[in-house]
């Protein structure tokens, strides 16, 4: 028997403003004003600008003004630099990537949605009729359920820092969900059409962040059509495998024939899809369940209680479904050998669909402890965020403006009345929100998850208004590029340098700073970084037979340890120098 029982009455839908207006909320605070951060948004920024700025080479073979960066894939950064040519003159190229990440962001929250929809729908997932008649349409239990999924989606705690930076994961874990509508559509419609949108989207996915998570989704679908459709087996191995290789191996074959810079990034990328599958070890599954219990809540809980709640439907596709699809990505999970968010990332959204399946079979009892956890925790994190920036503005309570004065040694704090309307106009909403949910108590499926998603969405609002300059402060190579810039000649010289990926596109963008190309080594001025305590002087160095002089040094006032050093080459006669 169907675990369902519902009234058309808790079928009501959110408005589709509404959910336009919250997905918004949720994406543009932290993209706007907001400088590159160290490290991984910095990074994929450079790529970006790289390419934006540079000739059709620097699209195939991707790095930051010189330096190599063939991890991962390249199709999150084209589209990045494809916005920075659109919108950088009016926006800035900051700003103008993170275009990219809005895009993502919305693919993803649809591809959520629809999924949700299309699988809610479906006669076997539908409420048992009651005696009197009065059960939902199969449409607006879908389109209930597919609210409640993406409600869900956004509250999840490990999609926000990532769905927010100029990133391949923002964009792999948008591509995973729409994988999940086009396979959803392939079971429902047995059609071609379905199976080619399937195997483009693998193939995006591969030139996202490699092939494994995309094989191993393959192989998932075709061992559940195996089970309950082999009528699309056959466009599983000739239409959708064929059609995915041919979509990465498009760049693949450009590579190996055009040899970029003298070599091909391929190879260095195929490596680096094979470190992603080893052996299980102790490390990374301790790293797995440690971390994704608060990367995926709240999720997991509903998704755990749908899975039980639809044990005896164990065949219903929107069980079976986004079941395989999260158990071949944990499998992966498992076999990578690196314990790293981007592991789990990917697991969101079939979590989240997961869970809006439970929604409907959650007693009163368990929804209100959610709801009443929700509104303690994060009512509390939104008090703190407000406590923290008074203390910061007036110096009282002295203690918390102490510790955030610690972390970011003089910094000097200004008050703007615009961000400071915003965030109180969002507190204001939360607690009308709180109220609405108390006061009214409304049996619409969505309310088990409005406070979780509400009070996300509030806290990290809050954060990227009231705490952004700080953050910009503590996380931006900028004030240290421009420092850099102002000592390097007016006519601009090469620069061999060993810094990182974040460092290299933040002193490139923001100072200017022309840095070697790949393996040029004949460069008039040469910086260096170290990550150890020392004292403020350093002595000139003597490097490849040749002697440098020390001109400048610095770093970040909020890091003690990373510290920057400009020398210049010392010749020994003009002759030489010219």
């Amino acid at each position: 028997m169907k675990p369902v029982r519902l009234p058309a009455s808790a079928t009501h839908a959110l408005p589709r403003w509404a959910l336009f207006a919250l997905c918004l909320l949720y994406i543009l605070p932290g993209l706007i004003g907001r400088d590159p951060w160290k490290p991984d948004d910095a990074a994929g920024f450079g790529i970006m600008w790289t390419m934006a700025n540079g000739s059709w080479l620097d699209w195939l073979s991707p790095h930051i003004v010189g330096l190599p960066m063939p991890d991962e894939g390249p199709l999150a950064f084209w589209l990045g630099a494809i916005c920075i040519k659109l919108f950088g003159w009016l926006l800035g190229d900051p700003l103008a990537a993170r275009v990219a990440p809005i895009c993502f962001f919305l693919l993803g929250s649809l591809s959520v949605w629809y999924t949700t929809y299309l699988l809610g729908r479906r006669p076997e997932a539908q409420p048992l009729k009651l005696a009197f008649g009065g059960q939902p349409e199969p449409r607006d239990f879908g389109r209930t359920l597919a609210d409640g999924a993406l409600l869900i989606y956004l509250g999840c705690l490990g999609l926000l820092v990532h769905s927010h930076g100029t990133t391949s994961e923002a964009l792999q874990v948008s591509l995973v969900a729409f994988s999940l509508y086009t396979a959803t559509r392939l079971f429902e419609s047995h059609s071609t059409r379905s199976a080619i949108a399937f195997g483009l989207v693998l193939g995006l996915l591969i030139l996202s962040r490699g092939w494994v998570v995309p094989l191993a989704i393959w192989v998932g679908v075709v061992a559940l059509a195996s089970a309950r459709e082999r009528a699309i087996l056959l466009r599983l191995m000739l239409v959708v495998l064929p059609l995915a290789a041919a979509v990465a191996g498009a760049w693949v074959f450009v590579n190996q024939q055009v040899q970029p810079f003298g070599t091909t990034p391929t190879d260095a990328w195929m490596a680096w899809n094979y470190r992603q599958i080893g052996a299980p070890t102790l490390p990374t599954l301790q790293y797995f369940f440690k971390n994704a219990i608060w990367f995926a809540w709240p999720a997991w809980p509903f998704a755990i209680w749908a899975v039980y709640a639809w044990r005896r439907q164990h065949e219903a596709l929107h069980i079976t479904l986004p079941l395989t699809f999260f158990g071949v990505l944990v499998l992966i999970a498992f076999l990578n050998p690196h314990g790293e968010e981007a592991i789990l990332l990917p697991l969101l959204p079939m979590l989240a669909i997961l869970a809006a399946f439970g929604l409907p079979t959650m007693k009163r009892g368990a929804i209100n402890a959610v709801d009443w956890f929700s509104v303690m925790m994060l009512s509390t994190c939104a008090t703190f965020i407000w406590l923290g920036w008074i203390a910061k503005q007036t110096g009282w309570p002295a203690q918390i403006a102490k510790n955030a004065f610690k972390i970011a040694p003089g910094f000097k704090p200004e008050f703007s009345l615009i961000t400071f309307l915003i965030a109180a106009a969002a507190s204001a909403g939360w607690i009308w929100i709180v109220y609405w949910r108390i006061s009214r108590r409304p049996s619409v499926l969505w309310r088990a998850v409005v406070l979780s998603s509400g009070g996300i969405i509030l806290c990290w609002l809050l954060l990227m208004t009231l705490w952004l300059p700080w953050g910009n402060y503590i996380k931006s190579y900028a004030s240290v590029a421009r420092q850099l810039d102002t000592v390097l000649p007016t006519v601009k010289r090469c620069v061999a340098t060993n810094v990182g990926p974040s460092q290299r596109a933040s002193f490139a963008y923001f100072g200017e700073i022309q840095f070697a190309q790949f393996d040029d080594k004949n460069c008039d001025y040469l910086l260096l970084q170290d990550n150890h305590r020392g004292n403020d002087s350093a002595p000139n160095l003597t490097r490849n037979n040749q002697q440098w002089k020390l001109i400048w040094q610095g770093r970040r006032p909020a890091d003690r340890e990373e510290r920057f050093r400009l020398y210049r080459r010392v010749y020994s006669t003009a002759a030489e120098q010219e």
